[in-house]
């Protein structure tokens, strides 16, 4: 919402906090190259002190606690274009990973026709607590399940994955009916929510600018949380039809159950670039024992997405097939049953 908050007045020179944000992401914009980073900065204690609140008595485990607490998510993508005039069929490259303290826990590439990924299995079984199967338990029947299961690089077809995500969408469209198209908000709905959202923002958050050595600025936007969010959906309801269909907006009822504090977000611009958006969330927690707890957004230029090597090629179907079949194996494994039983 801050980032619709430009000032109405100032020159180049003299370049108001909500002007200078309006600039840098206008910026990111024209990029054809971007990467971000997005991670909690909080420690697994304060992520316990959170849970223990919210479920009395249901604290999370130590092992989820620290994975949360060093968890992180990075995206790079690249396309032929500005990415403000960029489509699907612009982008000419993309890599996610999603790592833990331990090391990266999954991670797929868009590069050329094919989609890789790989998956660190006994990371994610100690996450979640389910246990998986080891490669060497799994017949050679599971094909390339078992290479998944030792951390190898798997491929499919990217367009093997359009088909397969078509075809499900076809599954959940009404008998004898098409696929209902993506919602979307037209021109003259996208204008309307941008005055309401820049007029609410102008009245409710407060920014205040901090300069530092070496070209590095602070921004920092700061507005009372529940009322920001109730005047917003105050302003937004009337808007309601033209929004896209599922756009449910909280009622006055629920919006009361937020916390009654005053958020700050802090944005990083170097030379004028946004590197770095922080999002302090300690005092909406509403908890004594939570001093740190923020969520950051790390901006770069982005790298280059390249195929790994050594990629097994595979059938989406036969993946599928091979998960279902080793988590069969670890469910009889667990319950005990024996190879007489199953067959």
């Amino acid at each position: 919402m801050v980032l619709t908050a430009s000032a109405a007045c100032g020159t180049v020179e003299n370049l108001s906090a909500g002007q200078k944000l309006d600039r840098a992401f206008d910026q990111l914009g024209k990029e054809h190259s971007l990467s971000f980073e997005l991670d909690l900065d909080a420690d697994a204690k304060t992520l316990k002190a959170l849970d223990a609140e919210a479920e009395p008595g249901g604290e999370m485990p130590d092992e989820t606690a620290e994975l949360f607490s060093g968890a992180r998510i990075s995206v790079s993508m690249q396309s032929k274009k500005p990415f403000d005039e960029s489509d699907d069929k612009d982008f000419t490259g993309m890599a996610v990973k999603f790592s833990g303290p331990g090391g990266d826990l999954f991670e797929y590439r868009v590069v050329g026709e094919y989609t890789y990924f790989r998956v660190d299995v006994d990371g994610f079984a100690k996450m979640t607590g389910i246990p998986m199967p080891s490669a060497g338990e799994l017949p050679e029947s599971a094909g390339a399940f078992k290479e998944m299961l030792n951390g190898e690089w798997v491929r499919v077809a990217t367009e093997e994955l359009k088909k397969t995500r078509d075809e499900m969408e076809e599954m959940r469209a009404p008998e004898g009916g098409k696929p209902s198209a993506e919602p979307t908000l037209d021109a003259k709905a996208q204008k309307k929510l941008m005055k309401v959202l820049r007029e609410v923002i102008a009245r409710e958050v407060d920014f205040k600018t901090s300069e530092e050595e070496g070209g590095t600025e602070h921004i920092m936007a700061t507005g009372p949380f529940r009322a920001l969010l109730t005047e917003l959906f105050d302003e937004v309801r009337p808007l309601a039809e033209e929004l896209p269909s599922g756009a449910g907006l909280p009622t006055a009822e629920d919006l009361e159950e937020v916390p009654d504090k005053k958020v700050t977000a802090d944005f990083t611009l170097r030379n004028g670039a946004l590197t770095e958006v922080s999002v302090d969330l300690a005092k909406p927690a509403e908890n004594a024992k939570v001093k740190k707890f923020a969520l950051v957004l790390r901006m770069g230029r982005g790298e280059k997405a390249t195929a790994p090597a050594g990629a097994t090629e595979v059938k989406l179907d036969e993946l599928v097939e091979g998960f279902f079949q080793g988590a069969s194996e670890e469910i009889f494994a667990e319950e005990g049953f024996s190879e007489t039983v199953r067959g």
